[in-house]
C-alpha cells in the first residue's frame, strides 16, 4: 500500500512505521496552523482538515493529516500551540508543572477517494518539576515543535503519565484513527 504522512513528525511517523513500512512521510509548508476561535477541540480539528485541504493531487492510496494541540491548564478554552523559542519553551513547562492538561489530537485519513476524521483527547498530569528537571528538559532541545513544549515519548516521558485516553493521541495521532489505520494494514 502506498501510504503518505504528511506530517514531519518523528513520533508520527514512529507511530505508523510498524503499520506501513514503506511510509512515506513529508510535512506540507505554507499552511495556516493559527488556531481559529472556538473551544481546543474546534481549532485543532479546523487546523487539520485545512492541512488536508492544502493536500497537493497525489497518487497515495492512503494519505493521513493530523494535527495536535494542548489545552492551557488556566483556561481550557485556549491552546497552547508550540514554543517560538527557548524560553517560551520555559514558560510552558514552568505552566503545566504540578498540574493536570487535555492534549487533543485530530487525524484525517484519505482512504479510497474519502476522508474519514477523528478528534480525540487525552489528560497527562505532570508532576511538579524541580529545577534540575526543567532544565534538562529544556537543554534536551525535545520541546522544538512539540504542541506545549514536550514529547511524551522523549524526556519528559521520565516525569508525565497519561490519566485517561490514549498514549498515541498524546504523541499526534486520534486513538480511533490509528485503529481504523491498524485494520487496513491488517486487511493488506
Amino acid at each position: 500500500m502506498d501510504v503518505w504522512l504528511a506530517s514531519n513528525s518523528p513520533r508520527r511517523c514512529a507511530l505508523l512505521q510498524p503499520l506501513f513500512p514503506n511510509l512515506h512521510h513529508e510535512g506540507l509548508v505554507g499552511v495556516d496552523e493559527t488556531p481559529p476561535s472556538g473551544t481546543v477541540e474546534q481549532q485543532v480539528l479546523a487546523v487539520c482538515l485545512r492541512k488536508a485541504e492544502a493536500l497537493p493531487e497525489t497518487n497515495h492510496s492512503l494519505v493521513i493529516v493530523a494535527d495536535t494541540m494542548l489545552s492551557d491548564p488556566d483556561e481550557h478554552s485556549l491552546s497552547m500551540g508550540k514554543p517560538r523559542d527557548l524560553a517560551h519553551a520555559a514558560t510552558m513547562l514552568v505552566r503545566l508543572s504540578g498540574r493536570m492538561h487535555q492534549v487533543w489530537s485530530a487525524t484525517a485519513v484519505r482512504w479510497n477517494g474519502a476522508w474519514h476524521q477523528w478528534c480525540e483527547s487525552a489528560l497527562v498530569s505532570v508532576p511538579e518539576l524541580t529545577s534540575g528537571e526543567l532544565e534538562a528538559l529544556l537543554t534536551s532541545n525535545s520541546w522544538v515543535g512539540k504542541a506545549g513544549g514536550y514529547d511524551l515519548a522523549g524526556p519528559m516521558g521520565e516525569h508525565a503519565r497519561l490519566v485517561e485516553g490514549q498514549e498515541c493521541t498524546v504523541l499526534g495521532l486520534a486513538a480511533g484513527a490509528m485503529e481504523f489505520l491498524e485494520t487496513l494494514a491488517s486487511t493488506q
